[in-house]
């Protein structure tokens, strides 16, 4: 009996609480889950629609093109075909340009990545002199825009003869790109347990061993979400490779805007090549989405 009783005290509150609630706080409790999912999910479907239409118009020929939308390919499947591509490949200008593009995304991702790791690591467990403040002026220079930096670095390349050159574009992305990732990897990396790393340097490990096998594995989902960070805003880039680069080095962005500059119904090579512009960016998104949300999600919970 006693039992009994005291099972009815301790269900007694939670029936309570039930019993004061609205009756359409329950409702939306009930109906919220699927209600944001599907929310989400009408997000996403108008967040591709244009990657969807760039890739259908990038499979009509110009004549389908200026007669009808590209929706209207849902009704007459015939209109597809890869002669786009097949002139987009037939133009240097464009392939060169693709090729430029990896040249300068690649290097300045990695250099960022590589620079950034360990600037972050000796910020957050080097002893030094005037760390603080090394670490201040590093925070500092976030606040610097692009803009400002445009001509005196253009006329600083200009005169050791790196203007016009995929290396200038692909140092001065590094140099704006390291302030981010010094001060993103750096928080990161203070949060790591001390007595993990006391513990192997206990072991005899040196500093660069420690970086490399306790510190980057550790830091990988951080080391991911600057990578995908860097990537596609040097992808994506064109005012800073608009005034660094001549016309045998600039990339892909540069060199679509080009093409409308010069040939404005060039429409069967600018669709194709500004859907491969915009996939691959997607593609390396996608690719890596679980390590970019774990980086950005990183420290929020303990």
């Amino acid at each position: 009996m006693t039992t009994h009783a005291e099972g009815l005290t301790e269900v007694a509150p939670v029936e309570t609480v039930k019993a004061r609630r609205s009756l359409g706080s329950r409702i939306v409790e009930k109906l919220g889950g699927g209600l944001v999912r599907v929310f989400l999910i009408v997000v996403g479907l108008f967040w591709l629609v244009p990657t969807i239409g760039l890739l259908i118009s990038s499979l009509r020929t110009p004549t389908d093109m200026s007669a009808s939308g590209w929706w209207k390919v849902f009704s007459r499947p015939s209109q597809l075909t890869f002669d786009s591509y097949q002139k987009l490949l037939e133009n240097g200008d464009i392939t060169s340009s693709l090729v430029n593009t990896v040249l300068i995304t690649v290097p300045a991702t990695l250099l960022v990545v590589v620079i950034g790791s360990l600037a972050g690591y000796a910020f957050a467990w080097m002893e030094f002199p005037g760390r603080d403040w090394w670490f201040l002026g590093v925070v500092g220079l976030l606040v610097v825009p692009v803009q400002v930096a445009l001509i005196p670095i253009a006329e600083l390349f200009g005169k050791i003869g790196l203007f016009g050159t995929v290396l200038g574009v692909v140092l001065f992305h590094t140099g704006f790109g390291l302030p981010f990732a010094v001060f993103l990897l750096r928080n990161f990396f203070a949060e790591i347990p001390r007595e993990l790393l006391e513990a192997a340097r206990l072991d005899g490990a040196g500093e660069l061993r420690l970086f490399a096998r306790v510190v980057m594995p550790l830091g990988g989902p951080a080391i991911a979400s600057l990578g995908i960070f860097q990537f596609l805003w040097v992808w994506n880039d064109m005012l800073v490779a608009l005034v660094f680069t001549k016309s045998g080095t600039q990339p892909i962005t540069v060199a679509l805007q080009t093409q409308v500059r010069q040939f404005g119904n060039n429409i069967d090579v600018l669709a194709p090549g500004a859907f491969i512009s915009m996939v691959i960016p997607l593609a390396v998104f996608f690719a890596f989405q679980r390590q970019f949300v774990s980086g950005v999600m990183a420290g929020a919970v303990k």
